[in-house]
């Protein structure tokens, strides 16, 4: 049964510490419902949001993003997607398994976890250097 808790969070957010520092990115973390836990970024010199759209050729003009961690790899590139992979590898630091089956409609994982740039309300913003 997924379950989030403080304690797990903090693991994390020392993860993340590790992982973002060097990247001048302010960012969330907050625990959802007690099963899941959300980071989002809200600003940062990386422009996540152009990357997506010249990977992905889209031309909307949307300033958030949630992304789908089973699709980094082939809807980013460069360095934003260096980055995305080591966020996600953060958010799963907590003791984390998946023994989920889709097929038989059987879930077990130990939490869900979002990884958001920027909000609908509260988009991203992107600081030139």
């Amino acid at each position: 049964m997924a379950y989030m808790n403080q304690e797990k969070k903090k693991k994390i957010a020392q993860c993340l510490k590790k992982v973002l520092g060097g990247y001048k990115l302010k960012y969330t973390l907050r625990v959802r419902h007690n099963h899941a836990i959300t980071l989002t970024i809200r600003e940062g010199e990386l422009d996540f949001i152009g990357n997506w759209k010249e990977t992905n050729q889209k031309t909307i003009e949307q300033e958030y993003l949630q992304v789908n961690q089973y699709w980094i790899d082939s809807h980013i590139s460069g360095a934003v997607k260096d980055v995305l992979l080591k966020i996600d590898e953060a958010m799963r630091s907590a003791d984390y398994y998946d023994r989920s089956d889709a097929m038989i409609d059987y879930f077990d994982t130990a939490y869900y976890y979002d990884i958001r740039i920027g909000e609908w309300c509260n988009p991203y913003k992107l600081i030139k250097a």
